[in-house]
């Protein structure tokens, strides 16, 4: 173990990673800790409570204390669960994204570094260079101006949505369900300005920066820069987005400008966007090389060491559905409206199925069609249970390809890209 992990891992995390190294930091004196935990021991502890703890001794090993909760790094957000404060990534539990369009107090957070402190939108420029004729420099004003403006509801998830369900367990933000959101989207399209650029021959992938700095301060270092392939960045529902629902984007949703790619991993849509560069290459950027956002190209058993070499970069996400309501583990009558979302990478959801016998038989619920290209799809029915008792719902989509959702995925050693039915217990009575 590192001599001091907690100066580039979050507080959430490093108590669950390592809880008796993280119990022994906290609570002994004199150690370094960024914030609150310069030098806390349990004095600290006790002066930024502004009093005693009088059962300190009878904490649980690991338990992080609750007025510590760190508050403000959701302001603005509502019911959202911090599964870490460095970087800040918090998810949405499933009953709160029941809305057809996210609201932004309900998008889940997703950052790789440090959101930068200076973020006002007159003062932001984004810069397009590399191949092309005709390098940009505009600042968001010019955005407005020159090009369509455009409001889309699109679907963003995080690759690793799902991943704490993962056995053995792969490493990362342990995601449950709601690393997944549609808000309405408001900017410019991609396409659009990469066409005034005017890419050259021979542009293959684009390249994404953003303004966030790296978890170590070096300013010479770059938390995260992805990009996708040009074909990709040219459809129409890619934007360069400068307001969701209707607003200024949320800091911690990338204000004041973003990427928003629906369909692909939440990673290809840089937030704090300063600069898109179009390349003859695959980008190479950080998190772009190794099994950063990649796969097996084949099936792997769980616990198996897989070859950097037989990773695969993620492109399209795959099929799947939430059920929003009922809440899992809640109590209903004998009829209840099931409801919830279903979307699938760049393609459409064809059908929405549901069991509430263990899969020994499906009903097909009444399906919405995305309100355009990229946003995900409401759906619902009404079930009637024959008998009081213990039930479980689930929920099983199937794409306009054909894929279906399954019950549990194969094992990947990054915990991507699991589209495993949801699952919703219910105690009718």
């Amino acid at each position: 173990m590192p001599r001091n992990p907690r100066t580039t891992q979050g507080l959430h995390a490093f108590f669950a990673a390592h809880p008796e190294e993280a119990h022994r930091q906290f609570f002994k004196p004199g150690l370094s800790r960024r914030g609150f935990f310069a030098g806390a021991g349990l004095a600290t502890a006790g002066g930024l409570l502004g009093m005693t703890i009088p059962h300190y001794a009878h904490m649980p090993q690991g338990l992080v204390p609750a007025a510590f909760a760190d508050e403000e790094l959701l302001v603005g957000k509502d019911g959202l669960v911090l599964l870490n404060d460095r970087p800040i990534n918090a998810e949405t539990p499933a009953h709160l994204l029941d809305d057809a369009v996210t609201p932004t107090a309900r998008h889940f957070i997703r950052n790789n570094g440090i959101p930068p402190e200076e973020t006002d939108p007159g003062n932001w420029t984004l810069r397009v260079d590399g191949l092309v004729a005709n390098p940009l420099t505009l600042a968001i004003s010019d955005l407005q101006q020159a090009f369509e403006v455009v409001t889309m509801a699109l679907t963003i998830e995080c690759g690793g949505n799902g991943r704490a369900f993962f056995d053995p367990p792969a490493r990362g933000n342990q995601w449950t369900l709601g690393a997944v959101a549609c808000s309405a989207w408001t900017g410019v399209r991609l396409a659009d300005v990469l066409r005034k650029a005017e890419p050259a021959p021979g542009v293959v992938y684009t390249a994404h920066y953003g303004a966030d700095t790296h978890l170590s301060g070096d300013p010479d270092r770059l938390p995260i820069s992805r990009g996708v392939p040009i074909a990709k960045a040219m459809t129409d529902n890619v934007l360069v987005a400068f307001a969701m629902n209707g607003n200024p984007l949320h800091r911690q949703n990338g204000a004041p400008l973003r990427l928003v790619v629906p369909g692909w991993p939440g990673s290809c849509s840089q937030k704090w966007l300063t600069r898109i560069e179009l390349r003859d290459q695959v980008h190479d950027g950080p998190k772009m090389t190794g099994t950063s956002y990649r796969v097996p190209r084949y099936p792997v058993a769980p616990g198996d060491e897989v070859p950097k070499e037989d990773f695969e970069i993620i492109e399209r996400m795959p099929v799947k559905s939430l059920v929003t309501f009922p809440r899992n583990d809640s109590r209903a009558g004998r009829s209840v409206e099931v409801r919830g979302h279903a979307w699938s990478g760049d393609r459409t959801v064809g059908a929405v199925d549901l069991s509430v016998d263990f899969g020994a038989s499906w009903m097909r619920t009444e399906l919405d069609p995305p309100v355009n290209a990229g946003a995900w799809q409401n759906w619902r029915r009404t079930v009637e249970f024959p008998e009081a008792g213990y039930y479980e719902v689930w929920a099983r989509a199937t794409d306009s390809a054909g894929d279906m959702q399954p019950f549990g995925i194969d094992w990947n050693p990054k915990g991507y890209l699991n589209n495993s039915m949801h699952r919703v217990a219910l105690r009718v009575t």
